[in-house]
């Protein structure tokens, strides 16, 4: 009988490697703008480490509030490379990593961290490069009862993370790519990517053509008053 609720369920098919590694080079803002600007976890999910970029595969885990056994199983779980996915409710009550978790994350090569929930020891991990975003803090530790679940869908934020999805994470926020859309998603952010490059000279160099301001103004009925007497 399935446990609802309850279960373990294996990661079994992760992107390949050299997919997910391009996405190293890639903003969240390029990535989001082809995905139709639609999809983002909450901005209340912010970084806590010092620096440095979150690319990686979901590890998903759907835990109660204030509890953290779940999140110790897919420790355990994950594989280089992999980044844990913590849907904790977005409760602040109790904490569902620390620094004693972030240095065993460490150890086994874990991509990073994003908990839909608290976290604690953050002058720890503010001194540290690893990457770990949450929804906030708070120094009441967790329990360890369950239930909870590994690698099922989860919301984070409003945004669904799928086990095996490719997570994102920089200084504008986070991103969950799905692994069946990835190759596409990240040569159209590319694209963008060079156009954005070729902006940039533009403006060095005094060229760049800003009449799209006017032909979108009017395009949508705007009107341009000339004088102002009668105002």
């Amino acid at each position: 009988m399935t446990n609802w609720g309850f279960r373990v369920f294996p990661l079994n098919q992760r992107p390949p490697k050299h997919v997910v590694n391009q996405f190293e080079s890639i903003v969240t803002p390029h990535i989001s703008d082809n995905m139709n600007r639609m999809d983002a976890f909450s901005a209340l999910l912010r970084p806590y480490h010092r620096e440095g970029k979150l690319v990686g595969t979901a590890l998903t885990v759907r835990s109660r509030p204030g509890d953290n056994l779940m999140a110790h199983k897919a420790i355990e779980m994950a594989e280089p490379g992999d980044v844990i996915v913590v849907d904790a409710g977005g409760d602040l009550t109790n904490a569902i990593i620390g620094e004693i978790m972030v240095r065993i994350a460490i150890k086994k090569g874990i991509a990073g961290f994003v908990i839909d929930g608290a976290i604690r020891d953050t002058e720890a991990i503010k001194a540290g490069a690893f990457p770990v975003y949450a929804r906030g803090v708070t120094h009441r530790g967790p329990y360890k009862d369950g239930p909870g679940e590994i690698n099922v869908p989860v919301s984070i934020g409003g945004m669904v993370v799928n086990p095996g999805d490719i997570i994102v994470g920089d200084d504008d926020g986070l991103i969950a790519v799905p692994a069946g859309d990835a190759e596409r998603i990240l040569a159209l952010a590319k694209l963008q990517q060079a156009k954005e490059t070729a902006i940039f000279q533009t403006i060095e160099d005094g060229t760049i053509d800003r009449k799209w301001i006017d032909e979108t103004l009017k395009s949508k009925g705007c009107e341009f008053v000339e004088r102002t007497d009668n105002l």
